[in-house]
């Protein structure tokens, strides 16, 4: 009797801890959101607040899933942002992160995405800081955000921050602006 006591009282310990519900002002999305348990871990965070948490129902889990928002651009339109905040993994065994996407006229034609696929995180991990450095055209509709995480294992994710940099500060990915019309013909020579 004194075991099924336990194990019931463990069970509300987890419950009390997991908050499976979409945090407010977020969505569920991803290639198989439903492999995915998404939501709030309470004191898990960086300062022993709350984080925002994904989690894989297997460790053998295709496809991946987010936690995501959107942003209109406002202020941060024309500006060069970076959006920063730490996660924090354990048994990743295909890769998480941040990512961010700037939306030109639709989502299926975006002006820049970064999801930081070349610079993965794998496996199990403390809390880090990652950024993600992007120029917002003038002409952006719209700025989704996130973390994602692909295959099985899980991630924490907090303390999450935008703010103009300046030029100084580098895109953590080639821009579109490389891709754009030029007026004469450039770089032939592949010298630059």
């Amino acid at each position: 009797m004194k075991a099924k006591a336990k194990m019931a009282m463990l069970l509300v310990v987890l419950v009390a801890l997991f908050s499976f519900e979409v945090p407010k002002g977020w969505y569920k999305a991803g290639s198989n959101p439903d492999q995915y348990e998404i939501g709030i871990e309470n004191g898990a965070g960086i300062n022993g607040t709350n984080a925002a948490t994904i989690r894989s129902s297997s460790t053998r889990v295709r496809g991946f899933g987010t936690l995501v928002q959107n942003l209109k651009p406002g202020s941060f339109a024309g500006k060069r942002i970076r959006f920063s905040g730490y996660i924090k993994t354990a048994d990743v065994n295909g890769w998480a992160g941040f990512w961010l996407r700037v939306d030109g006229a639709k989502s299926t034609d975006p002006y820049v995405f970064d999801n930081m696929s070349n610079r993965k995180i794998k496996g199990s991990n403390d809390y880090q800081r990652y950024d993600i450095v992007v120029d917002v055209p003038k002409k952006a509709s719209n700025i989704a955000y996130g973390a994602l995480l692909s295959g099985g294992g899980q991630l924490w994710f907090d303390d999450i921050s935008f703010e103009v940099v300046d030029e100084s500060v580098k895109p953590t990915i080639p821009y579109a602006k490389e891709k754009d019309a030029h007026n004469q013909p450039t770089n032939l020579s592949f010298e630059e």
